[in-house]
């Protein structure tokens, strides 16, 4: 069975662009694949976090997966911080990366561009913190976006390297992977691109936002001054709200609210309204098992242990394995 490895940020409430992007694919995965999952809270300290609200926010996020669909006895879901093998094996592949391809790194780029009062080490070796965490696992597939797929590339090359240095053929080449071979595309309120985090979180639909929030949020959402002209095609603050509708209401409720549009008849406060009562019925469920795994400290303590001796046991091979093929033995 093939491994596959993804991170999880660490920082961040989960939004129904996660829900029907990222998280449907790991449900999927966790039933084909041997996946790790590991929520990625050494990669947030390049950021210099509260501790309490480092712990907060790790705890928010291993509830909101949980509540999602991950199910720690199909897959490995862990904490980043309680495998330090990660960052034993973040230090030797450090030790064969350098500076010149590390300051090429577009993301890097952009964090000293956006952020030049904050140009870290471990902004600098981000990338190869990102191959540690799937050399641990000797992992082939790594579902990543565009934006990641630079750093994977840089990790076959780590990984490579080491093979090469040391004469062996230790570890495999990781590719990026989805799952299905379209994402769906939730696009935010704001009337352009994916729903995010942007505009103090009123572009997106938290799945732990209560039926109040959403229903002020979606009808906050951009609009225009409706069609002029019969069968004309919607720009594209109207073609996301008709997208969000796809997603969460009936194709009858699209092909009313389509008709009415194409007819000149669209009133968007109606439109709106629908949207975000099916929003709710969509997240009510998935907010109620927020609410109650978070208040059952026991499970998640346990699911926390779980994941963590699962990884461990992996991690420990790989680096038992990599100090003896370096020539770190014992006396």
């Amino acid at each position: 069975m093939e491994t596959v490895v993804s991170g999880i940020r660490s920082t961040g409430k989960l939004h129904l662009g996660n829900y029907y992007g990222a998280i449907h694919n790991f449900v999927k995965m966790q039933e084909k694949y041997n996946c790790y999952f590991f929520i990625a809270d050494l990669h947030s300290l390049t950021t210099h976090p509260h501790p309490d609200n480092l712990h907060q926010n790790v705890k928010d996020i291993l509830v909101e997966y949980l509540a999602a669909g991950l199910d720690p006895e199909k897959c490995t879901l862990y904490v980043q911080s309680d495998v330090p093998q990660i960052a034993e094996l973040y230090l030797f592949l450090n030790m064969n990366a350098y500076l010149g391809e590390l300051e090429r790194s577009a993301s890097f780029k952009d964090k000293v561009r956006m952020h030049p009062e904050n140009v870290n080490a471990g902004l600098l070796t981000y990338p190869v913190l990102m191959a540690g965490d799937i050399l641990i696992h000797k992992a082939t597939k790594v579902p990543v976006g565009k934006d990641q797929e630079q750093h994977l590339e840089m990790t076959r090359t780590f990984s490579n390297r080491f093979n090469r240095i040391y004469n062996v053929d230790y570890f495999p080449e990781a590719y990026a992977f989805s799952f299905s071979d379209k994402l769906v595309k939730v696009p935010g309120l704001d009337g352009n691109g994916k729903m995010g985090k942007s505009n103090g979180g009123a572009n997106a639909i938290y799945l732990s936002d209560t039926p109040e929030i959403i229903r002020k949020k979606v009808m906050r959402a951009v609009t225009d001054g409706g069609p002029s002209e019969e069968n004309s095609s919607k720009p594209e603050p109207i073609q996301n709200l008709f997208q969000l509708i796809s997603l969460v209401s009936s194709k009858d409720t699209y092909d009313y609210f389509n008709h009415l549009y194409n007819t000149c008849q669209i009133r968007y406060g109606d439109l709106k309204k629908q949207l975000a009562e099916d929003m709710i019925i969509a997240t009510t469920p998935l907010r109620e098992k927020i609410i109650d795994i978070a208040s059952d400290k026991d499970y998640l303590h346990k699911v926390a242990r779980m994941g963590a001796d699962k990884a461990r046991e992996s991690a420990d091979r790989t680096i038992k394995d990599v100090k003896e093929i370096i020539g770190f033995r014992q006396i």
